[in-house]
């Protein structure tokens, strides 16, 4: 290669220039200006982060291109930015870097393009950096690079439905273990009776277990087939109608109004001229409100053949945050504009407003928001479930002990005892209940389905159905205040300009200044915030309602010919009805202007909107610049919460104590500020901030940073706002009653302290006369624990704890301060992110051991409620976010007390007794099985075989025995007359040691009666073998159904069905039985004799004790029964 002279570089560079330009490569020459300097040195640093990646991701296949390879200086040295490091006082030094910038520019573009053309290890990578996306060639040459748009929510397939359900039941060890004892039954040495005495009582099991996963899976595949096979038109495909699972990344689609979106998408044009569409999030995020979403600039008004083939997308790699997104759109190689999450249309989210808009497919299938977000629910695990499964141990230990006894008994003659004791084994499991899972699990769907069809708490839907007995063993709940605790709700209540405040009984006043509105615009101008204080106090109100009407995000839309708002909050609504109602409405709004009607003159006023700063959790504020076009005047307008607010307006002597005030008053407070902007300023900050926003590399912080640079100081401070927050219905009533029922009560709220404490005073949390020991601005460890000594003495106070000195606790004395407040009836904590209302719930688990219920409405709320052991969510103004991720979802936090007073009580006391009639039902057939080989020399013969054992398990009992899940020891409104009995509940009376014991005694009294009288009325010789069994076997039913009658508390039709169609069944199936009975015995006058003086000794005594000590010993249930009918 020749070098041009020494003499002609500077022609040649100029020159080069120019191609370069042509060529649409940005030449950036020095500049002496430091702005200029800056953006240079992003955007170098842009490109060799873009550089730098391209080179580790291709560094072994691109040997045919050096100059590319990062780290190779086989040929030229490449320096830190990756331009070739030469003499940089040589003369072709700059043209060099030019060169190789150049190159590496259209490689990088021609490898991005067709980068399937590439090796494959450049295609796996893909998915884990920054992808660049081409609607012309991407989606037939990466047609295969990215996932799959299928959605697949089915746990199984043909091939591996029955092993994964084989397995997913055998890894419990009773399943495990009747498997191993069936299995045994192949081996002649170990067989026992019938191979199907074993066999089919499993088989029945795992038969409702496979039938119940199989139709669940079923409606899972329907559902994801319906999703998968919506069309969409996608253009450049002759506009063809394509399945939504047939989408590929850079296919541009065409949405219309109500569809669903199939993809995440970037929208690059809509119908309306502003390049607005709106979109419904419900699905996605849980919000109900509409959010509003643009094209860009660059794409809206480009004919189909541009959007397919001039233009590129660069996205950041597939995230999980549905709040974020980085990009940019590039047209014709040269032209960029930034893309962020206004610009994006997530998957399973709805087109809501009409028209049509085209966005193009940036991330499919498991790429996308929706599917990052979606985590496999944990499957959460009862208390009851785990006291059952304590005893169930006891039982296990219990059939081994049991086998080792008799074969002790009968002594080690035999060499075989070893077998003796295994075929023990199998006899006596019937006193592990195999069918104690199966029963548990049909009666929480049961308790499900009354919970869904109970009027009194309509529209109550069961999402967790493995956790209704919780229920009623709850002792905390941690409750949220905005929107569960309160309606959500809002209605601007007071202004307050520190010298003068207006509530609503004198907004009358406010409405006189705002008629003059107009003409006092047109006479005199604003001033600057230097003299605010020298306004008079008409000028500063209409000042402060101006900047109410125009600061928000809110979006008038017309539906049904009714005029409705959308916005992400109900506070910014509340404040746009109030101006509406003083005389200012919002009339019409866009994402460039924002028009107000003056409703006392008609004059519209027109406002072009510069740029918006939406409101975060983050930022706890919103800002908005906007170009006041009749004074030609530039405004930043701003709101927000009093801690941030403080150090960004004017310092003032009012401000802190006229927030505390009104923070007393039950309001949520915002300051008002704006700030006088020059076109000078605005300027500079617009291109500072636009070189900011294309950063892909921390874009939000240079962002932010340049905010605070220019608008975020020395604001004038305009006022306050008061948003009143009323309480929802019957939420004093419900909180006193939960409180009785010894459930202590912990209310989470990000609102400020004086907040908190008024609406708890208001909603019952803190009782008249009761002692709130507050604890605020405790951010260092000394001095911190003697501020809990006194709620150490005085255990019925109330603490009133920040979310400062909240953090402080946590991290340096959790143990200490949970030592001390999970002892108190009520906690409030304010200022509490949504990260320690989940780290509270976690640590009253830990410490206490308890059950805990979290309660929310909101998207703040989540992380509490899926920490929780039953998380409720109530569907509210904030949306279904809360009520998705919740175990249980309501509408209305009064609803709780129905929830858990009365289903919690009949859930746990249900499932508690189905629980020991189960393991009784098993225990006594195993005593008359133990009692027999005893007195038969202590020899291993089965006394019921084959069918015997199959419908004892089955048709005999069981229906009977599930019929308890509708049994009621008391009426429901007893449960709210004395909610004190829920107190019974937490304390796990119904299923403890002592009941189970309890029922292991009667089941051994009965057992042992039932086979001793057996046997002494006939013999055990095996001549009266078929007689004894017609004997004990018939008492053995018998016994069990009026066992069943006497244990019920209040009977119900079904109850008295299952006991009648089972008694009956029985009987007529007997003589089929033949293989099994003495049937010519069965018919003699002396066998019923037999069999009623059995079931008497076996069921009077019973029933006579039982009488005793219930009358002696009465329960607090029977107690207020018989108050109540006096």
């Amino acid at each position: 290669m020749d070098f041009p002279s020494s003499a002609n570089t500077n022609t040649f560079d100029s020159q080069f220039d120019r191609a370069l330009d042509n060529l649409h490569i940005n030449n950036k020459s020095d500049n002496s200006n430091s702005n200029s300097n800056t953006w240079q040195e992003d955007n170098l640093y842009q490109e060799n982060f873009e550089i730098q990646s391209l080179s580790k991701r291709m560094s072994n296949n691109l040997d045919s291109h050096p100059l590319l390879n990062e780290g190779t200086t086989n040929y030229v040295p490449v320096d830190n930015n990756g331009y070739i490091a030469m003499n940089q006082s040589s003369s072709y030094s700059k043209l060099f870097n030019r060169i190789l910038k150049f190159v590496q520019s259209r490689t990088n573009v021609r490898l991005t393009k067709y980068r399937s053309i590439s090796d494959a290890e450049v295609d796996r990578v893909q998915d884990y950096s920054e992808r660049e996306i081409h609607p012309d060639t991407t989606p037939i040459y990466d047609r295969n690079k990215y996932p799959s748009n299928e959605i697949s929510n089915a746990k199984y397939n043909a091939f591996n439905f029955l092993p994964i359900l084989l397995y997913e039941q055998f890894k419990f060890f009773f399943n495990l273990y009747f498997l191993l004892v069936a299995l045994s039954q192949i081996i002649p040495a170990l067989r026992i009776g019938y191979l199907s005495s074993y066999i089919v009582p499993l088989a029945f099991v795992l038969t409702v277990t496979m039938l119940k996963e199989a139709m669940d899976d079923i409606r899972r595949r329907k559902r994801d087939k319906e999703a998968n096979n919506e069309l969409y038109q996608v253009l450049a495909k002759s506009s063809q109608l394509v399945p939504s699972k047939d989408l590929k990344v850079g296919d541009l689609v065409k949405l219309k109004k109500g569809e669903r979106i199939p993809a995440d998408l970037v929208l690059l044009q809509s119908s309306e001229p502003s390049g607005e569409a709106f979109i419904k999030t419900d699905q996605l995020d849980g919000e109900t409100d509409w959010k509003l979403r643009v094209a860009s600039h660059l794409t809206q008004n480009l004919t189909e053949d541009d959007l397919m083939n001039k233009i590129s997308i660069t996205t950041s790699a597939p995230e999980k945050s549905i709040d974020s997104f980085l990009g940019k759109v590039t047209y014709k190689g040269a032209t960029s504009n930034p893309l962020n999450v206004d610009n994006t249309l997530w998957a399973n989210t709805v087109l809501a407003s009409t028209g049509t808009c085209v966005g193009c497919v940036i991330y499919t299938g498991k790429d996308t928001r929706q599917a990052m977000n979606t985590t496999k629910p944990t499957v959460k695990t009862g208390l009851l479930e785990l006291e059952i499964n304590s005893i169930s141990k006891i039982l296990c230990i219990s059939v081994f002990v049991l086998s080792i006894f008799i074969v002790i008994c009968a002594g080690f003659k035999n060499n075989d005892w070893y077998i003796d004791i295994m075929r023990y084994l199998i006899l006596f499991s019937t006193i592990i209940p195999v069918s104690l899972r199966v029963n548990l699990d049909l009666a929480k769907s049961v308790y499900a389905y009354q919970i869904e069809h109970d009027d009194t708490i309509k529209d109550t839907i069961v999402r967790t159905s493995t956790i209704p007995e919780d229920l009623g063993r709850i002792e905390y709940i941690l409750t949220d205040k905005t929107g569960t605790l309160t309606q959500n709700d809002m209605q601007l209540k007071k202004l307050n300009l520190g010298s003068v405040s207006y509530t609503s009984e004198t907004l009358d006043i406010v409405s006189n200044y705002i008629e003059t509105l107009v003409e006092s615009s047109k006479s005199t101008t604003n001033p600057t915030s230097r003299s605010a204080a020298r306004k008079d106090v008409s000028a500063r109100v209409k000042d402060l309602v101006v900047t109410l009407a125009i600061c928000h995000n809110v979006t008038p839309t017309f539906e049904d010919d009714e005029l409705t708002y959308q916005a992400a909050s109900p506070d910014e609504i509340a404040i746009v009805k109030f101006t509406e109602s003083v005389g200012l409405s919002l009339f019409k709004r866009d994402r460039n202007s924002i028009t107000l009607l003056h409703e006392h003159s008609g004059v519209t006023l027109n406002y072009q909107i510069l740029q918006v700063f939406p409101f975060n959790s983050d930022s706890k504020r919103m800002g908005i610049i906007i170009h006041d076009q009749q004074k030609d005047e530039y405004w930043f307008l701003q709101k927000g919460a009093d801690t941030v607010m403080t150090k960004i307006v004017e310092s003032t002597e009012w401000l802190e104590e006229e927030t505390g005030n009104m923070a007393r008053e039950g309001l949520r407070t915002l300051v008002i500020g704006r700030k006088k902007l020059s076109n000078k300023v605005y300027q500079q900050f617009r291109k500072d901030y636009d070189h900011a926003s294309l950063a892909m590399v921390k874009r939000d912080e240079k962002m932010a940073n340049t905010i605070t640079k220019y608008l975020e100081h020395d604001l004038e401070l305009l006022g306050l706002t008061g948003v009143e927050d009323k309480l929802q219905r019957n939420v004093k009533s419900s909180i006193e009653l939960l409180r009785n029922a010894g459930i202590k009560i912990w209310m989470l709220t990000g609102d400020k302290v004086e907040t908190a404490r008024c609406v708890s005073i208001s909603a019952k949390l803190i009782n008249r006369g009761q002692y709130v020991h507050v604890i605020t601005k405790v951010n260092k460890p000394e001095g911190a624990l003697s501020q809990l000594e006194y709620l150490k003495i005085n255990r019925n106070s109330c603490l009133l704890i920040d979310g400062e000195s909240l953090a402080m606790y946590l991290k340096y004395f959790k143990t200490e301060f949970f030592n001390v407040t999970v002892n108190l009836p009520t906690v409030i904590a304010c200022r509490c992110t949504p990260q320690q209302k989940a780290d509270i719930a976690l640590l009253i688990r830990e410490m206490t051991q308890k059950r805990v219920c979290c309660i929310g409405d909101g998207g703040n709320d989540v992380s509490m409620i899926q920490c929780a052991d039953v998380g409720v969510g109530i569907v509210g103004k904030e949306g279904k976010q809360a009520s998705l991720a919740a175990d249980f979802s309501i509408t209305q936090f009064c609803y709780l007390t129905e929830l858990l007073l009365w289903h919690g009580r009949n859930s746990y006391k249900r499932s508690a007794k189905l629980a020991q009639f189960v393991m009784h039902r098993g225990l006594i057939i195993a005593i008359c099985q133990a009692v027999y080989s005893i007195c038969s020399n202590f020899e291993p013969i089965a006394l019921y075989k084959g069918w015997l054992m199959v419908g004892y398990a089955t048709c005999y009992t069981m229906a009977p025995v599930f019929s308890l899940t509708l049994d009621r020891d008391i009426d429901e409104s007893l449960t709210k007359i004395y909610p004190e009995l829920y107190k019974d509940l937490t304390e796990g009376k119904s299923l403890s040691y002592k009941t189970f014991f309890t029922w292991v005694t009667l089941s051994l009294f009965q057992g042992t009666v039932i086979q001793l009288f057996s046997q002494t009325f006939t013999s055990i010789e095996p001549v009266d073998f078929e007689k004894m069994v017609s004997i004990s076997f018939v008492c053995l039913v018998i016994n069990e159904l009026i066992m069943v009658a006497l244990e019920i508390y209040t009977w119900h039709r079904a109850m008295v069905i299952s006991e009648i169609v089972t008694f009956a069944f029985f009987i007529l199936s007997i003589p089929f039985l033949g293989e099994y009975f003495d049937l010519k015995y069965m018919i003699r006058p002396s066998y019923w004799f037999i069999l009623i003086f059995i079931l008497l000794f076996s069921i009077l005594p019973v029933w006579v004790m039982k009488s005793i000590y219930r009358r002696l010993h009465p329960p607090s249930y029977a107690k207020v029964q018989q108050f109540s009918l006096v």
